[in-house]
């Protein structure tokens, strides 16, 4: 009877340790298996928010940057607003006066010359258009443009074309720009 008691003991403990191994193994394939997989998520979730934290850290910086840079922006457009742009009360005498320096300077006869006003206003600035005919060498007529193009005022060139002069071997240059005035 003993012998038989034992046994029943160690059946009930093999029992237990058998039911606690296949317990331990549900729990794990139930609860540990899916709680590790929410763990890897949320930390690569965690890795992706860190990036992008340092990221928008980085863009705070360079926007302080700008930030700081503004005002000195705001000086610089309003330097150029009142040093480089003539008023539209000054433009034509200006852009007149400007050419015909620059291409006594540069050796080049003016054919004609033609001021158009941009019709409508949309931009902060205005837009003159300018259609100048000259007559010179080919070097007079470089010289004259890279001047117009690098003059003081807000002048842009636009349009650039030699034809073949007639007098002396000269050159005919056809060369439309652009001034930019305050209205």
């Amino acid at each position: 009877m003993r012998k038989s008691r034992r046994q029943i003991v160690n059946r009930i403990v093999e029992a237990t340790g058998a039911g606690l191994v296949v317990l331990d193994v549900l729990v794990f394939f139930v609860v540990y298996g899916p709680l590790g997989n929410k763990l890897d998520r949320e930390a690569h979730r965690h890795t992706e928010l860190r990036q992008t934290v340092r990221n928008q850290q980085v863009r705070v910086e360079l926007l302080r940057k700008y930030e700081a840079a503004l005002p000195q922006a705001g000086k610089g457009l309003e330097d150029f607003m009142t040093n480089r742009t003539p008023s539209r009360r000054e433009a034509y005498s200006t852009a007149d006066h400007l050419i015909h320096k620059l291409s006594d300077a540069s050796g080049v006869k003016l054919s004609t010359l033609g001021f158009r006003l941009e019709a409508e206003h949309k931009d902060p600035l205005e837009r003159l258009a300018i259609e100048i005919n000259a007559q010179g060498s080919y070097e007079g007529l470089l010289k004259f443009s890279h001047a117009l193009e690098s003059a003081n005022e807000f002048i842009l060139v636009r349009e650039f074309s030699f034809t073949p002069g007639g007098e002396n071997g000269a050159l005919g240059l056809r060369l439309g720009a652009d001034l930019y005035l305050t209205p």
